[in-house]
């Protein structure tokens, strides 16, 4: 989507421009703004300027972030923003950026904060409005070695904890709030209201975000965007590309083709649900390419996970290619891309440090087919995506789907991969999950899978000896998959899951459940 596109879309609506610092958690600060109902972008603070003048926003929110306010050459706010009249809220590094520029005093605390900590409510303020009174006391989420010492003119304190006199501050006159907790994280229970109370009551907004606008001016971009042309979308079955291309094709109809590259790795069952719901349901233009002989034969006995994923992502590109080149050319492709990706793309840091994996996608497509590039997703976050696809009219079966990786079950196969391993982990990912659904538990879990060790064990069945390969099962909890922890399944659960497994799955002798968080591990084992 072209940037002016995007720019007159944000026109559309209320806008609430979001500075960030470097905090790990400024994401949830928009997931937050975004459930009251209102628009929101990120920028880093070094390209906050250009932001708030492109963006012309309603209300600006100040990040927390891991530097020190009270050293000098450290990131700051544009100072055009307190200049402007518009309302400001400042979060943990955010408060202490807002006190140092406005003629306060931050310093290094002696009694640092890190974790769960109680705030005392000191006096009502429109930030506390309906959710907490003078006197009372509130758990919020503390994370800072700093604290505020003295307050700008025309500030007042209105709630302190033990580590920070100055743990919510206001001056109503401006209409700028900071505080030193994280109001944006899940341990702050009272949070996602007082961010509302920040965007719906102080700053006015209305509340105009909603999946039926965002669908209605979806359409009518790509409809712009495209003209005439021809699209391809990678299908990968997975929800960002199936809701892009569902979307994609209510916008422009059969310009639109989809091709769906069936490498061989995907869990039981699940190339001939794509098939059936995009011909089938929603009679979508749809080239079924089954390139599992070529993918395994070049993956077979290769056990490095980098190694994996590299010729996963090559041959997706080369099969890609051709099936793209026998349709007579296109003008665009489509991605599933999220909005998280461009935040990456464009953050405090530059983006990652270390490549913890690499990651298949068709990011080398366009330069090398020199195709322009339609992205109807790039402003939403995966939980708006799953309310994107259930406003278009994807079951919900498919929408509420675990997350998959495009690598499959490559990647869930440690060790060599052979066509007998691959058939073994795909019968019994199917009964775990088959298990897990029995039990009600699927929508509770973010992602569960199977994976099959290169380990094999000694076991007994029917007097006689086996020696199988081991199963480890996985389940997470998250609500963004930065960060995880571990499903904590009942045993008696386990158990069951374990005797079917074993009993069903010839080739499987021993059943473990992964116990791991995130960090310190990843959610995928490669």
């Amino acid at each position: 989507m072209s940037t002016a596109i995007a720019e007159r879309s944000a026109a559309l609506h209320d806008r609430v421009l979001i500075i960030d610092f470097g905090s790990q958690v400024t994401q949830l600060i928009a997931r937050r703004v975004r459930e009251a109902g209102v628009y929101c972008e990120i920028v880093p603070f070094d390209r906050a300027p250009e932001g708030f003048a492109r963006l012309e926003p309603q209300a600006v929110i100040l990040s927390g972030g891991p530097a020190s306010a009270a050293e000098m050459g450290t990131p700051r706010a544009p100072q055009e923003i307190f200049e402007a009249g518009v309302p400001i809220l400042g979060i943990c590094y955010g408060e202490q950026t807002m006190c140092a520029q406005l003629g306060g005093g931050v310093e290094p605390s002696d009694h640092r904060e890190f974790g769960r900590a109680y705030l005392t409510v000191e006096d009502d303020c429109p930030l506390f409005e309906g959710v907490w009174a003078k006197g009372e006391r509130h758990e919020v989420w503390m994370s800072h070695g700093d604290r505020v010492t003295a307050l700008p003119p025309g500030f007042r304190v209105v709630g302190v904890s033990d580590g920070s006199p100055f743990a919510a501050i206001c001056d109503e006159s401006r209409r700028f709030y900071a505080v030193q907790f994280h109001l944006e994280v899940f341990h702050t229970p009272d949070g996602p209201r007082l961010i509302e109370n920040f965007v719906r009551k102080i700053a006015g907004l209305t509340g105009d975000w909603s999946m039926a606008a965002f669908r209605e001016e979806a359409t009518r971009r790509i409809r712009e965007q495209v003209g005439q042309g021809r699209v391809i979308s990678g299908l990968s079955g997975g929800v960002d590309s199936s809701v892009a291309s569902v979307l994609i094709h209510e916008a422009i109809g059969e310009q639109l083709t989809c091709i769906f590259v069936d490498h061989g790795l995907l869990r039981q069952g699940e190339a001939e649900q794509v098939v059936t719901l995009f011909r089938d349901h929603y009679n979508i233009p749809l080239v079924h390419v089954d390139a599992a002989d070529r993918f395994i034969s070049e993956l077979e006995g290769k056990s490095d996970p980098e190694e994996k994923r590299k010729i996963i992502g090559r041959l997706f590109i080369e099969v890609f290619e051709e099936e793209a080149a026998k349709l007579g050319g296109a003008d665009f492709l489509a991605q599933g891309t999220l909005y998280p990706d461009v935040i990456e793309s464009v953050s405090f840091s530059g983006g990652p440090s270390v490549t913890i994996k690499s990651h298949h996608n068709v990011g080398g497509l366009p330069e090398r087919m020199k195709l322009r590039l339609v992205e109807p997703l790039r402003e939403l976050f995966k939980d708006e995506v799953r309310v994107l696809g259930r406003e278009l009219g994807l079951p919900d079966s498919f929408v509420g789907r675990h997350p998959f990786p495009g690598p499959g079950l490559a990647i869930r196969c440690p060790g060599g991969i052979t066509r007998e391993k691959l058939q073994i982990l795909r019968k019994a990912d199917a009964i775990y999950l088959d298990e897990i659904r029995k039990a009600g538990l699927y929508d509770a879990i973010w992602q569960a899978f199977a994976v099959l060790l290169p380990v094999q064990t000694v076991g007994v069945m029917g007097d006689s000896r086996t020696y199988e390969y081991v199963c480890a099962l996985r389940a997470v909890t998250s609500t963004d998959g930065m960060t995880a922890d571990f499903y904590h399944f009942d045993m008696s659960f386990l158990g069951r899951a374990a005797n079917r497994i074993v009993n069903e799955v010839k080739g499987i002798n021993r059943v473990v459940y992964d116990v791991t968080s995130k960090p310190p591990g990843t959610i995928e084992w490669e």
